[in-house]
């Protein structure tokens, strides 16, 4: 049977609810079954979230309130949704208390080192030292961008190895790391473009966007196929 994946809302265009369809396609494409996880204020529905689905895919989206990381706003700061951002939050740490897989991007990683403990440069012009441009121009959101470097021995090498060249849609980067998670991938200017739980069968965090180059990219595939066959094997464990 195929895992039902929970693809957690991007976020509002006035007043709809969205998802990108590249989410939905890279899941289906997968071999999972994509199911949209609309934003809610109820604690009992957000726990059948939990129950209902065998993975979980948080996806990209703009910037999270600086008063849920404990800062105030900083110059570069952009705009937010605290409903979204207490939601997002308040979901990844139910799904954590699990071991259903995560798989998080960009916005997504952020939200996942949030609700673990950790913070966020508001703007990469806060990031110590000289970097890259990490907000690309190009024609289309498959092209690449800049190169990272993947630590040997995390679970994020297995499905796209050493050196992998990335595309990059964001201006926030991670600060201090969560409670139980590693970085597991730095860009050359040790922007970290990864993290992961390593205690966990599949918790991983990606800064770029592998939904974008699915189809280009082996290893975006490879990525989007481990996260699936964890699922699947998370769906077979529940039903037992």
């Amino acid at each position: 049977m195929k895992p039902k994946i929970g693809v957690i809302v991007c976020g509002f265009i006035d007043n709809k609810q969205f998802v990108t369809n590249a989410y939905i396609q890279s899941v289906r494409y997968s071999g999972g079954i994509p199911l949209i996880l609309p934003l809610i204020r109820s604690g009992p529905i957000l726990d059948e979230y939990v129950s209902l689905c065998d993975g979980f895919l948080f996806c990209g989206g703009n910037d999270i309130t600086p008063l849920l990381f404990g800062q105030e706003p900083q110059k570069g700061n952009g705009q937010t949704n605290i409903s979204l951002d207490l939601f997002q939050i308040r979901l990844m740490k139910e799904v954590l208390k699990t071991n259903k897989p995560v798989f998080s991007i960009c916005r997504g990683m952020q939200v996942f080192n949030v609700a673990c403990g950790g913070t966020i440069f508001q703007d990469i012009s806060l990031q110590p030292g000289k970097h890259l441009d990490h907000m690309q121009q190009s024609d289309t959101r498959n092209e690449v961008s800049h190169k990272i470097h993947v630590k040997q021995g995390t679970q994020l090498k297995k499905y796209v190895g050493s050196l992998l060249y990335v595309n990059s849609y964001h201006h926030q980067t991670l600060d201090r790391i969560g409670k139980n998670l590693a970085v597991s991938a730095t860009a050359s200017d040790q922007t970290v473009e990864a993290v992961e739980m390593p205690s966990h069968p599949f918790a991983i965090g990606v800064q770029w966007h592998p939904e974008c180059m699915y189809r280009s990219s082996a290893e975006m595939r490879e990525l989007f196929g481990g996260f699936i066959l964890s699922s699947t094997h998370s769906g077979k464990a529940s039903a037992k």
